[in-house]
């Protein structure tokens, strides 16, 4: 089964703090968000990736091109005509195909572009490049495969970003920090889908979230898959720096590898 990673978007508040590099290739302990996002499919036995490339895609592809260079010690010779030893090379059991979609394509735009890489009889993964969970996705696709709709929604409760204050008139009486959300539960960015799905898109300015999704609800071909472990999304320089300590800390949630 595939894994498709919709990386194309940039993060406008992120981005803006940042100012270089496309959001899945920033930096969670050291490795790109992005990596952490493929461990944890790799994790649970699928390592077939299609990655959909949009704002500076180019630096995704060089990345995993040059991906010994990155993660191994060399030593480069430029005496013998540029011959190169790695040392303690990290390898990951993962074939990957890069897409290039397009920098302004929406999110359904972006898989409509990659159909073709995809199995028509067999369902796929989906999720974005922006995003970490503890899910088990063996269970997440098992629970996909039972339940015999076209599509699978994870739904998760989302992290509280703010301190909460109770009063008493003008008086505090309570004060809790970074409470969790008011119950109501989101789009939490893990998907399972038969690729007929894309057949709701209509055009590269299709957004996934808000026409063919919304479709597959109203035709009762959408299912929930609860999640209520551990789940943050990258929006902000805040969230980064959060998952940045958690990882640091040998604290990581996500971390099933």
């Amino acid at each position: 089964m595939r894994t498709v990673i919709l990386a194309g978007g940039l993060g406008t508040r992120l981005g803006e703090e940042t100012n270089v590099r496309p959001k899945p290739m920033v930096e969670i302990g050291g490795m790109p968000i992005l990596w952490h996002i493929m461990k944890i499919y790799s994790a649970a036995g699928f390592n077939d990736f299609v990655i959909c490339l949009g704002y500076k895609g180019y630096l995704i592809k060089e990345y995993f091109a040059n991906y010994f260079l990155h993660t191994s010690d060399v030593t480069i010779d430029l005496r013998g005509g540029n011959g190169m030893e790695v040392h303690f090379a990290r390898s990951e059991p993962w074939r990957i195909t890069l897409v290039d979609t397009g920098a302004d394509t929406m999110t359904g735009g972006r898989l409509a572009a990659i159909r073709h890489h995809l199995d028509p009889d067999e369902p796929f993964c989906l999720t974005y490049g922006d995003g970490v969970a503890d899910i088990d996705v063996g269970e997440l696709v098992r629970f996909h495969n039972a339940h015999g709709h076209r599509a699978t929604i994870t739904s998760v409760t989302p992290p509280g970003r703010f301190g909460a204050l109770e009063f008493d008139g003008d008086l505090v009486t309570d004060f809790r920090e970074k409470p969790a959300g008011d119950g109501g539960r989101i789009n939490g960015g893990f998907f399972v889908a038969d690729p007929s799905v894309l057949d709701l898109v209509d055009g590269p300015e299709t957004v996934w979230e808000s026409g063919p999704l919304e479709q597959l609800a109203r035709r009762g071909e959408l299912m929930s898959y609860r999640h209520d472990g551990f789940w943050q999304p990258m929006d902000t320089l805040r969230d980064k720096m959060h998952l940045d300590e958690l990882w640091r800390a040998g604290n990581a949630p996500w971390k099933r590898w």
